[in-house]
């Protein structure tokens, strides 16, 4: 089995995004708005997890409250059905597939942030990592997320303290961010402050879409 799911940060120029807000946006407005999403995130705030290592025991049969609380971030991290829509086609007569018409038409397409794994998620891993405090301050929901150029420069300080950290908080962060990179592939610690600030250079907005390939 390859790859099953991905998250993605592409710059684009404010007039794509624009373009490609109307599409968009009310699909993440519909993932943070649906109730059962809301509850998942005030679980998580409320009782974070712990470290992953012990998740083999600790979230076992022998403890279903937190069996359940590690279900319930699972399923709050992962792709949402509404999103999917951008991969997987809601519509027969609409030919937009988020691989071409946003992926592909990137400002940097070699730059773009790109986080494929097989059986995991990214987001998951993220937010893990950096905990419920700081994981509330990224823009968007659970890694999605359609920000102009001005909307980029305002939130740079917001995702600049989520993901800032001193040498004891990355190392921290890393022993808690559970996914295997190749030897070429950017941490999820690192890719998506990297291009907010890039693209805060550059005058770019940002489209960052977690959802499930195959």
């Amino acid at each position: 089995m390859g790859v099953t799911s991905a998250w993605a940060i592409s710059a684009h120029h404010d007039t794509f995004i624009d373009t490609l807000a109307p599409r968009m946006l009310p699909l993440i407005v519909a993932e943070r708005a649906a109730p059962e999403a809301q509850r998942q995130w005030r679980r998580w705030q409320d009782r974070p997890l712990p470290d992953w290592r012990a998740w083999g025991e600790s979230f076992g049969c022998h403890d279903e409250t937190e069996r359940a609380d590690l279900d319930s971030f699972v399923q709050l991290t992962t792709a949402g059905e509404h999103m999917q829509e951008l991969y997987s086609g809601g519509d027969r007569d609409d030919p937009f597939w988020i691989v071409d018409d946003v992926w592909e038409r990137g400002a940097d397409p070699d730059r773009m942030f790109f986080s494929a794994h097989r059986k995991d998620y990214a987001v998951a891993s993220l937010f893990h990592a950096i905990g419920p405090s700081r994981a509330a301050l990224l823009p968007g929901w659970c890694g999605n997320f359609l920000l102009t150029s001005a909307q980029i420069r305002q939130t740079l300080p917001l995702v600049e303290r989520a993901l800032g950290f001193t040498p004891e908080e990355r190392i921290a962060a890393e022993e808690q961010d559970r996914l295997d990179y190749s030897a070429d592939e950017e941490s999820v610690l690192d890719g998506p402050l990297r291009q907010w600030r890039d693209a805060a250079a550059a005058g770019l907005g940002l489209c960052g879409a977690a959802l499930h390939l195959y």
